[in-house]
């Protein structure tokens, strides 16, 4: 049965509060899957399942702070249509390939990555746009980041966020607030994406993953309101911390063997 309930009620109520806090952090500064995915690992849930389940959770949690960064006029869509093609396009080639990836190199190379993407936030310039700001947005490079971080977030996932933002901090004249709104807006659609291939391979655990997608949109909904209201000088720290916590993990696990 597709929705028959695989652990008991009390792990599922600690997957639930997991989610929330996963969803809150995640609506700020990308890193959600830090705790999500240890967590459904713990649970004893199989790889396979991990991965899929974990992208049905994420999707609903991405959906809540997406459409609240873009009610709030902080990500406009049709400013950026080739990136939202590109990540759709990237993430299905990503989750389709993702069984046949030799991921070893790329594993080991994520902690670097993404620690590099905490130092340029911790050390670089981070642009002071206005919020209200209108200037216009390049599309040049928009199908390439899109495809890039699109087919990364369906073969892999961890950090997808954090790319996001510095990306689009280095590439366009948003300031950080806006990066944030639209690394959620793109990593909704990468997770729908990759979701799709998952469902269809029967690698979801739906039970678990509506659960912890329920708790996800709360705790989503209330960090993105949070980011929007205090802006870059909140998100900052709380980025770097994520971005470090997410390289020690990382490390841990690919380069030392931890689980």
């Amino acid at each position: 049965m597709p929705f028959e309930l695989t652990v008991d009620l009390t792990t599922l109520v600690v997957l639930a509060l997991v989610a929330f806090v996963a969803g809150f952090i995640d609506a700020i500064a990308g890193g959600g899957g830090l705790l999500t995915t240890p967590a459904l690992l713990t649970a004893g849930l199989p790889p396979h399942l991990v991965l899929g389940t974990n992208k049905l959770s994420s999707t609903f949690g991405s959906a809540t702070a997406g459409f609240t960064f873009y009610r709030r006029k902080l990500f406009h869509p049709a400013q950026w249509k080739r990136a939202l093609l590109g990540t759709a396009v990237g993430s299905l080639i990503g989750a389709v390939v993702a069984h046949y990836l030799p991921a070893e190199l790329l594993n080991q190379m994520l902690p670097v990555i993404v620690f590099g993407c905490g130092v340029y936030l911790l050390f670089g310039g981070t642009p002071k746009a206005p919020l209200d700001s209108d200037a216009p947005i390049s599309t040049k490079w928009q199908l390439p980041q899109g495809l890039g971080l699109g087919f990364y977030d369906g073969v892999a996932g961890p950090g997808t966020g954090a790319f996001w933002t510095v990306s689009t901090l280095l590439m366009y004249p948003v300031d950080l607030v806006k990066a944030s709104g639209v690394a959620r807006s793109m990593n909704f659609v990468s997770n729908a994406a990759a979701l799709t291939i998952f469902a269809i391979n029967g690698s979801v655990d739906w039970a678990i993953g509506l659960a912890m997608g329920s708790a996800l949109m709360v705790g989503a909904f209330l960090g993105a309101r949070t980011a929007i209201q205090g802006g870059a000088k909140f998100i900052r720290p709380v980025f770097i911390t994520v971005v470090l916590g997410l390289t020690v993990r990382l490390a841990w696990q690919h380069w030392f063997g931890g689980a």
